[in-house]
C-alpha cells in the first residue's frame, strides 16, 4: 500500500498528534512498512489453522488452596475508632 504525505498528515490529525515536517518522511516510510506487513499477513491461508487461546501449550501451576495466614481481625478492630458486630464504622458521606 502506497501512502502519501497527505495520508500521514490526516492520520496525525485523527490521532491528535503533531508531526514536524522533517519527521514526516520517516513516519511515511514506517507506516507504509507496517501496512505492507499487515497486507502480507492478511494473504496468509489460515483456513485449516485452529485458533489458540495461548501460543504455548502449557498448563498453569496451581498452588494448594489453603489458609496460610492467621485471622487477625479482632486484633485490628481493637485499634479501630468504631466497630459494630465485626464491621468497621465510618462517617456517612452520601445522604
Amino acid at each position: 500500500m502506497s501512502l502519501e504525505k497527505s495520508d500521514i498528515d490526516k492520520i496525525a490529525w485523527l490521532a491528535r498528534i503533531s508531526i514536524s515536517e522533517e519527521d514526516t518522511p520517516n513516519y511515511l516510510h514506517d507506516v507504509s512498512n507496517i501496512l505492507e506487513l499487515v497486507e502480507k499477513m492478511n494473504n496468509v491461508d489460515t483456513d485449516n489453522i485452529e485458533p489458540l487461546a495461548h501460543p504455548l501449550e502449557i498448563t498453569a501451576r496451581l498452588r494448594d488452596d489453603k489458609v496460610t495466614e492467621t485471622d487477625q481481625r479482632k486484633h485490628f478492630q481493637e485499634i479501630a475508632p468504631a466497630v459494630d458486630n465485626g464491621h468497621y464504622l465510618v462517617p456517612k458521606v452520601i445522604e
